[in-house]
């Protein structure tokens, strides 16, 4: 016999409302401006110092 929950299964775990949906993907953003704001600042500071930054004593 098929019931009427069959049809429309229950999402598993945590729902979240439209408004946290919409503020994780903000955070998420920002995350993502921050950490590639990181990688051209270091890479700028690599660029600035030259190669000689690899030519070190042991």
């Amino acid at each position: 016999m098929i019931t009427a929950m069959a049809d429309k299964p229950e999402p598993e775990g945590i729902v979240l409302t439209e408004a946290q949906q919409k503020s994780r993907r903000q955070r998420s953003i920002a995350i993502a401006l921050a950490l590639g704001v990181l990688v051209v600042l270091f890479f700028a500071v690599t660029m600035v110092k030259g190669p000689a930054v690899l030519v070190r004593p042991m």
